[in-house]
């Protein structure tokens, strides 16, 4: 295996399952869960899809609770107990980190699970956000047995150990 960093992850569906996929980075080939609907063209707040397109790798939550990963290039962040996600399009902080309790609909980051462990912010409806096109896309960890995320890119823990070192400053996720 070589050690260069890697800029360009690809996700594909995998053939006849529509919630899980194939990510392939530079020499390695790693399974992964997808949204329930797949791979979408078109994504929409709650459908369940995996939206399709290039997406830059912004930037990394860790919990500082558990051993600190390494992310290559890509910038960390420490997660915060209080932290949210804002998925409500009403609010102004539509797709946006907030922090919790919060009035309208949010994702807790701070879980019991450990899928946010390590979790990178993908720059989907981020940078130019459109009310209702989809939020919290994240690259994260997969529960047991890639079961569907609700629209993220999701891994083994023991793959992410393998892939995030590798990444590049400007990493770059092709899904579709």
């Amino acid at each position: 295996m070589t050690s260069r960093l890697l800029s360009i992850l690809r996700v594909r569906a995998a053939a006849g399952h529509r919630a899980r996929g194939w990510l392939t980075a530079g020499d390695l080939r790693i399974p992964c869960a997808l949204g329930p609907a797949g791979i979408v063209r078109r994504k929409r707040e709650g459908d369940g899809g995996t939206p399709a397109g290039r997406f830059a790798l912004l930037w990394a939550f860790y919990r500082p609770d558990r051993k600190r990963p390494a992310a290559g290039g890509v910038p960390l962040r420490v997660l915060r107990r209080d932290a949210g996600w804002c998925e409500d399009s009403r609010s102004p902080c539509y797709n946006r980190a907030v922090r919790l309790p919060f009035s309208l609909a949010c994702d807790s980051m701070w879980r019991a699970d450990h899928l946010y462990d390590l979790t990178f912010v993908l720059d989907y409806n981020f940078t130019r956000r459109q009310k209702g096109a989809g939020s919290a896309i994240f690259f994260h960890l997969a529960r047991p047995g890639l079961t569907p995320t609700a629209g993220c890119v999701a891994i083994h823990a023991a793959d992410m150990r393998r892939l995030a070192p590798r990444l590049s400053a400007g990493a770059t996720m092709w899904i579709g």
